[in-house]
């Protein structure tokens, strides 16, 4: 079977989307918690498109959401309400109160999406990206490489913990399996935005650029995170009647 016929077979685009996809939230930074017959996924995140383009994955597998600033500056907590349908995912990753892969744990296109719109970085020229572990998942590790080694290509475990993704090709291959960027994220932001980068700083050279105009000193021109935040929030906004 060909390269390529085994990324489409697994990418993101050719399955539906699934509750248990969320087990790519959890190879990374995501937690999953318990109450009686039910439970959620949590994660924070650095971004606030990452805010919303977890929401819209989370909305397309029937999970409603919720989110709230995080202690850490410019950090957002993302999580779903608990809910029945998630309990085979805190059955299967939890041991006692600690998070742990379960034996046979695989990654496709769906489960790396979600764990690249919550946690992972593509380098400005486009030839190296990063998926980043739970700052205390060191023990995830392993299992991360090894499932990311049996769907793409070849990665390496950095610090951080993280896997690191080297070369244009991987990071292209990277690209064909989580699919295309959220309409929400930053160009720059995703596997593949280097030929939109380079573009537009070829088009900057050859194009004069004009004075910018200050807006009148009594308004504020709002940040791009703060025009995510102002009429884009996901649905459930705050804190859920489970509590935090």
């Amino acid at each position: 079977m060909s390269l390529n016929r085994q990324l489409a077979m697994f990418s993101a685009e050719s399955v539906r989307p699934s509750p248990y996809d969320l087990s790519g939230l959890l190879i990374g930074p995501g937690q999953v918690t318990r109450m009686g017959g039910t439970a959620r996924v949590s994660t924070v995140v650095d971004a606030a498109w990452r805010v919303h383009a977890l929401a819209a994955e989370f909305t397309a597998r029937g999970l409603e959401t919720s989110w709230e600033e995080a202690a850490i500056e410019g950090h957002f907590g993302v999580r779903t309400s608990y809910t029945g349908i998630l309990a085979p995912l805190g059955e299967a990753w939890l041991r006692g109160s600690g998070k742990r892969p379960p034996a046979g744990f695989a990654l496709d296109g769906a489960r790396l999406r979600l764990w690249f719109a919550a946690a992972g970085t593509v380098e400005p020229e486009g030839d190296g990206a990063t998926l980043r572990l739970g700052a205390s998942d060191e023990h995830c590790g392993a299992v991360a490489l090894r499932a990311f080694t049996a769907l793409a290509s070849a990665a390496e475990l950095a610090k951080g913990p993280a896997l690191r993704i080297s070369g244009r090709r991987r990071v292209a291959r990277l690209r064909e399996l989580i699919g295309e960027r959220p309409h929400v994220a930053p160009p720059g932001t995703w596997p593949g935005d280097a030929t939109f980068a380079a573009e537009s700083d070829a088009t900057s050279a050859r194009r004069p650029t004009p004075a910018p105009k200050s807006p009148p000193a009594t308004v504020e021109a709002p940040s791009a995170e703060e025009w995510l935040l102002l009429d884009q929030r996901p649905a459930g906004t705050g804190t859920d009647s489970t509590g935090p």
